[in-house]
């Protein structure tokens, strides 16, 4: 998120007089011919930002890469599909459809929306098949329940979650349950905040900005930046239906401190938020039978002595469950952070993204390269894990795609 001042205005308030792009509930993207990814090489979608503030945006929709398994190389093979701002995108677990929220503010009124497609896992063509609402303004999550069943969405400037069914032909339906947070926003600024830090985001009114299922999809947990809260609900698997748990119904942080995204370890039981405003991790124990959140440890994602605006983005735990990474944007850092085998954190290193503002990272399914989006420099920067150490090295691969908002692969 872009900080408020006289200077920035932030991408989330220009969303509702953005362009539209048409886009046709029926369109096939026709792809440049090239051959199907060969051995060693796997497929990876990137969404990007096509209307952002300023005088103009460089993304286009769905980019379609494919990604080198031994050297962390992508290699562009065409624009998967056009679409309004798809800035966080996901794969169904069959690997046939793929959803992208559509960041906007305008879609049937005044909310954002949900795209599907069809997805050819062979030569990775998209082929819309249909967009929904998000029941609320600027959508900025989004997730499947494991069964394939469900779609959740996090609505950041309506302040609002919805569970969209998923038909058997991979649409999308409208929305089986919404709910909407009401009052009890946080402190302009951060309670744990760097020294001289304008990191200010979004107090002014609840701002759903993640929400996931746990790994035994019996719970769904969403975070509210404006609340400082983590939120935790039921989750009934036959309807989609999120009820609120036995009391407490959310995990508090720090007024200000604006939870941004979570991580779980693969055990199942250790969680980790990242805090946009206050640029802090927090460790949770996480009770899978209640769904209830313990806090354990906070730590900065920012090195010692910083003092100045940064705003954390996102959160990534290692698929060996040794490491943690947090991203630092204006720092444009990554945070690495080993994990003791208690599930304290260590601050072990900090490597620069060498971009200008990573909106998000992933890592690559076989757990050996990391990714990230670089949003305003335009490109996508790869670094390759360590799995004794965890530290990265750079690849020295930079991949130019305009406005990279988020990065998801097919394995």
């Amino acid at each position: 998120m872009t900080r408020k001042t006289s200077t920035t205005i932030s991408r989330r308030r220009f969303l509702g007089g953005a362009t539209a792009l048409a886009l046709t509930r029926k369109l096939a993207f026709a792809l440049p011919q090239s051959p199907e990814p060969s051995p060693g090489r796997i497929l990876a979608y990137v969404g990007t930002y096509t209307e952002l503030p300023g005088p103009g945006s460089n993304g286009h929709g769905i980019e379609l890469f494919a990604a080198d398994l031994r050297t962390g190389e992508l290699t562009h093979r065409g624009l998967a599909a056009p679409s309004r701002n798809p800035s966080w995108i996901a794969v169904h677990p069959s690997k046939k459809y793929l959803y992208a929220v559509n960041e906007i503010a305008n879609f049937q009124g005044n909310n954002g929306s949900v795209s599907a497609f069809a997805l050819d896992p062979s030569t990775g063509a998209l082929r819309a098949l249909n967009i929904v609402s998000s029941e609320g303004t600027g959508p900025a999550y989004l997730s499947l329940d494991a069964t394939g069943n469900f779609a959740f969405v996090a609505n950041y400037g309506g302040g609002s979650i919805a569970v969209l069914p998923i038909r058997e032909d991979g649409a999308l339906g409208d929305a089986v349950d919404v709910h909407r947070n009401q009052g009890s926003v946080g402190s302009t600024h951060a309670s744990d905040a760097p020294a001289g830090s304008f990191a200010i985001s979004g107090h002014d009114a609840p701002h759903a900005h993640m929400i996931a299922p746990d790994p035994h999809n019996r719970f769904v947990l969403a975070t509210d930046l404006g609340q400082d809260r983590i939120y935790t609900y039921g989750f009934d698997r036959r309807n989609g239906k999120l009820t609120p748990p036995p009391e407490p119904a959310f995990a508090a942080l720090p007024t200000g401190d604006g939870p941004r995204h979570l991580a779980f370890h693969p055990n199942g039981r250790w969680l980790y938020s990242i805090q946009e405003e206050a640029s802090t991790v927090v460790f949770f124990h996480y009770a899978p039978a209640t769904g209830h959140l313990q806090p354990q440890q906070t730590l900065s994602t920012l090195p010692r002595g910083f003092s100045g605006t940064s705003f954390a983005s996102e959160i990534l735990v290692a698929p060996n469950g040794k490491t943690l990474y947090a991203a630092n944007r204006l720092h444009d850092t990554l945070a690495v952070f080993s994990i003791a085998p208690e599930g304290r954190l260590t601050c072990i290193a900090e490597t620069s993204t060498l971009g200008d503002y990573p909106a998000q990272c992933r890592i690559d399914p076989g757990g050996n390269f990391l990714y990230v989006c670089n949003q305003r420099s335009d490109h996508i920067t790869s670094f390759r894990i360590h799995r004794d150490t965890g530290l990265l090295s750079f690849t020295g691969h930079y991949t130019p795609v305009g406005n990279p908002g988020s990065i998801t692969f097919i394995a």
